[in-house]
């Protein structure tokens, strides 16, 4: 009979940070070894950002003109950046489904793990993915569309720190969802439904001033609306009027929408787990 050795559960609040960060990399890279077995998932992050800037930028934008002028390519692209940071939640609410499904979280949950390793090893995996997709999408937009930041470094620098924020909080919201669905497919339908409307449904493409009084208002108030303003406003991009507050002060508003969401949706999401894993 052999006997497994367990070490026991770290006591101080030290070897507990330790613990935590060392199995939520454990769980990132086994992450990372995931998408190696599936090229054609690695082939969607980086095929997907041009298609969309070649389909924007020049079938529709060749249509469109900004009330105030500008080039409306250099207007586009901050939002198009926004939409790949969006629909981290989801590519994160179908990974956790598909696990969910194939029954790993109950695996992870019967080794000794760290809780919250589980949600935040995938969480940093699924943000760097993403964060490869808009840098592929940049370099699109750079070489396709004739993009070009004209903020100073700092501000550029911000513009893709709020950017990656945002992605980082659509994460969890993502994550909460997969974990109450069955499948990856549920998760996917349960996510993408609203996600993708709602990224249509502000400043992505075109102005808000131009939206029936009827609709304008909840595009004004749209988190997306205010990062993808903030983005233009760091770029140094044409960007557009607004007498909403949220656009009329986007960076703050962008840290404000991004934290609340945080602050909701780990939690949550951390509810939801420890419910599953008792």
């Amino acid at each position: 009979m052999t006997l497994v050795h367990v070490p026991a559960p770290p006591t101080t609040l030290g070897e507990r940070l330790r613990w935590t960060i060392s199995d939520s990399l454990t769980i990132a890279r086994r992450t990372y070894f995931r998408l190696m077995a599936q090229p054609g998932e690695i082939a969607g992050y980086l095929v997907f950002p041009v298609v969309m800037t070649i389909l924007f930028g020049y079938v529709f934008g060749s249509a469109i003109t900004l009330p105030g002028g500008g080039d409306y390519r250099s207007y586009l692209m901050p939002g198009i950046f926004m939409q790949v940071m969006a629909m981290t939640a989801a590519a994160a609410a179908t990974a956790v489904g598909e696990d969910m499904e194939r029954g790993i979280i109950d695996r992870f949950r019967a080794q000794p793990i760290a809780r919250g390793a589980v949600l935040i090893g995938r969480s940093v995996a699924d943000l760097s993915m993403h964060l490869l997709s808009l840098a592929s999408m940049v370099v699109a937009a750079m070489l396709l569309a004739g993009w070009r930041a004209h903020g100073t470094f700092g501000q550029t620098a911000a513009a893709f720190g709020l950017l990656a924020l945002f992605g980082f909080a659509m994460i969890w919201v993502g994550t909460y969802i997969g974990l109450f669905v069955k499948s990856g497919a549920q998760a996917d339908a349960a996510t993408f439904g609203w996600l993708f409307p709602m990224t249509f449904l502000a400043n992505t493409f075109v102005p808000t001033e131009g939206l029936p009084a009827w609709i304008k208002p909840i595009a004004d108030w749209n988190p997306m609306s205010a990062v993808v303003a903030a983005a233009r406003l760091l770029f140094g991009n044409p960007t557009s009027h607004s007498t909403a507050w949220p656009l009329q002060h986007p960076i703050a508003a962008s840290l404000l929408w991004s934290g609340a969401l945080i602050v909701v949706f780990i939690p949550l999401a951390v509810r939801a787990y420890r419910r599953i894993s008792r």
